[in-house]
């Protein structure tokens, strides 16, 4: 028996899995409403300083307040994917040194 459950190709089908995943829903919903700490802090400068100008303008604006959750906990997904990843493999690496 292999001690990999899996190859590089079921790897990557399931990247692009997740991948579509986080992306449909962005585009499927067009009207719902993007409110959060940056919307806040824009509200709140606006107030101190009704002339203060943003430096630049954002890239992407996601179409709403879902969108936020869903972006930051694909981040946290990724990044907790990243971590136990590595430590893991550092884990196994020990074991066969062992």
């Amino acid at each position: 028996m292999s001690s990999k459950p899996f190859g590089w190709t079921t790897s990557l089908i399931l990247l692009l899995v997740v991948v579509v995943l986080a992306i449909v829903p962005l585009l499927m919903v067009r009207d719902s409403e993007f409110e959060g700490a940056d919307a806040i802090a824009e509200t709140a400068i606006t107030e101190v300083a009704p002339d203060y100008e943003p430096w630049f303008a954002p890239i992407f604006e996601p179409p709403g307040g879902e969108t936020e959750s869903l972006l930051f906990a694909l981040q946290a997904g990724l990044g907790a994917g990243l971590i136990g990843y590595f430590f893991g493999f550092k884990h196994g690496e020990r074991r066969r040194r062992d």
